[in-house]
């Protein structure tokens, strides 16, 4: 709250106990006069009973000041458009906001086996299952232990029925499925999955979030030294690919082209340094090391989509002044990439497959061809949950659709796929409306980033669209991330009335009331008297909060 004190002129009687200091004044600055009936106001008897000064001459009651101090507090303010009422942060929801996310991604995507797709659709549970799944349980007690289930207190936003939305019917869609097992499974991951993201999105800070992005980035680099120190056995397809453990080339660069993310999103924060952690040199190191991993994985679509990412977020997470540098340099990295490392890039894309190889993308445009197939079959609600990891086995050898939309189509039908394209669409839009902020724009931008790579990599992958998996984690995590930053507000909105006033030596002090040579030291000094900051109650004709 804007600071304020009553002071008195001249030789008056000593101020009464309701006219000392009101709040905690700084010296200097401009007065304003106040109604000396505000003692009454606060229901003191004896609110007529001083003197007041008029020409020198005691003849009535004082005349009181209002100083208004040079400092300014934070006050709770409306905000309009989609942010409720801003109110102070609250604590850190505590461990659980790191330590669960964290969690549920390595026991679904980090195995120390590998085995066929037709024993997993089959329904066999081996050690590395039962951890799996009993991690999921763990956490599913400890959130419904702690915070209980009970309908919500407050009606929710449209960003959170969208998510619960889509995970719902998903879930809900295991009950027809061909593989019951499987999709029962993986429709209670996805259940547990959805109640940590809501309890993130409505007790976590951005602080935490924070915290789960570094740690994520530090899991990730901590990874690729694994997979350098101890290359695991590789499969025929994965012999020249880099990964680690036996995390499949993909899903180690979703994890890659994720960190690569996040971490430029913290580097370019030149005027927000307090919201890193790590010393910029170490945001480098990791930089490179994720981005040299990110190449030697081979994913084409998890490369494609960090590069898409990366422009997306150069350009909204610093404004219009990102998108001149993002215009300026991506010029030049391309004049400078096409012509220095032509012959690297056609190798990648490449990667030593032949014309028709590339033509079906990996045999991909055949496998869309039989999930079209699939899909008008049952084109409403869907084949159910889990449905095309299997029906492609033996027309093709390949599991899953291969690409996030497909993969909805077949599973979900044409109600999953229409919740799974409206959650997006509003996801994509509240982002957009966080980056007009320019206290929000830095996350928001990050975050848009991260959506435009889950957009450009879902092309040849299908995990946004499928439950227990990086991407389809972290789709729940941007939904939280963005509601935490609508609790928190965004820009206080400017007042019509707002006026930014400097005290200078020409500062009419003596119309004011001042004492001749009083606050010399004080001339200087900036005093920002806004209209929308309220004043105490009982200083009449204030402006009140609304």
């Amino acid at each position: 709250m804007l600071q304020q004190r009553v002071v008195e002129r001249g030789g008056s009687a000593p101020l009464r106990s309701d006219q000392q200091e009101v709040g905690a004044g700084a010296q200097g600055g401009r007065a304003h006069p106040v109604s000396p009936d505000h003692a009454a106001a606060r229901g003191h008897d004896g609110a007529g009973q001083s003197r007041s000064i008029h020409s020198g001459h005691s003849t009535g009651p004082p005349a009181v000041f209002l100083v208004a101090s040079s400092e300014l507090a934070r006050v709770p303010m409306t905000v309009k458009g989609i942010f409720p009422r801003r109110t102070p942060p609250p604590p850190s929801a505590g461990w659980w906001a790191v330590a669960l996310p964290l969690a549920l991604m390595l026991a679904s995507d980090y195995k120390l086996r590998s085995r066929d797709v037709d024993q997993a659709v089959g329904g066999s549970a081996d050690l590395t299952v039962l951890i799996e799944v009993a991690v999921y349980g763990m956490a599913a007690l400890y959130l419904v232990y702690t915070f209980g289930l009970r309908p919500p207190s407050r009606r929710i936003t449209g960003l959170l029925f969208a998510a619960w939305t889509f995970c719902g019917y998903v879930a809900f869609s295991a009950l027809w499925s061909p593989f019951k097992s499987l999709g029962l499974v993986r429709g209670a991951q996805l259940m547990v999955t959805m109640l940590l993201a809501h309890l993130i999105a409505t007790r976590a800070t951005p602080a935490d979030l924070r915290r789960l992005a570094h740690a994520f980035i530090g899991i990730v680099v901590v990874s690729v030294g694994i997979g350098v120190a101890h290359p695991f056995p590789r499969t025929r397809l994965t012999e020249e690919r880099f990964n680690w453990l036996y995390v499949h080339p993909v899903q180690a660069g979703v994890y890659l082209g994720i960190a690569v993310l996040l971490t430029v999103g913290y580097l370019i924060r030149w005027t927000t340094p307090r919201d890193r952690l790590w010393h910029p040199l170490l945001y480098l190191g990791a930089l490179a090391v994720l981005s040299g991993a990110l190449v030697a994985t081979g994913t084409r679509g998890a490369a494609l989509g960090c590069a898409l990412g990366l422009v997306v977020l150069l350009a909204t997470a610093r404004g219009p002044r990102g998108r001149i540098d993002v215009l300026v340099m991506g010029a030049a990295v391309a004049v400078v990439g096409v012509l220095a490392f032509s012959n690297s890039i056609l190798a990648f894309v490449a990667r030593g497959e032949s014309a028709e190889t590339l033509s079906s993308l990996n045999s991909r445009t055949d496998l869309w061809t039989l999930a079209m197939a699939a899909y008008s079959e049952e084109p409403i609600f869907g084949r159910g949950l889990g449905a095309s990891r299997g029906l492609f086995l033996d027309d093709i050898g390949l599991g899953g659709g291969h690409n996030a939309f497909v993969n909805a189509l077949v599973d979900n039908g044409t109600v999953g796929t229409a919740a799974f394209v409206t959650l997006l669409m509003t996801l994509g839009f509240v982002l957009l409306m966080l980056a007009r902020h320019r206290t929000l724009r830095a996350d928001a931008g990050m975050l848009l980033g991260i959506l435009g790579f889950f957009l450009a990599d879902s092309i040849t992958t299908e995990g946004l669209a499928a439950p227990a998996n990086v991407s389809s984690m972290w789709l729940l995590l941007l939904v939280a991330w963005s509601e935490t930053l609508r609790r928190q507000g965004g820009d206080p909105p400017q007042a019509p009335g707002a006026a930014i006033g400097e005290a200078r030596d020409e500062a009419p002090g003596a119309a004011l009331g001042a004492a001749p040579g009083e606050g010399r030291g004080d001339r200087a000094a900036r005093v920002r008297v806004s209209a929308v900051v309220p004043a105490p109650p009982h200083v009449e004709g204030a402006p009140q909060q609304p």
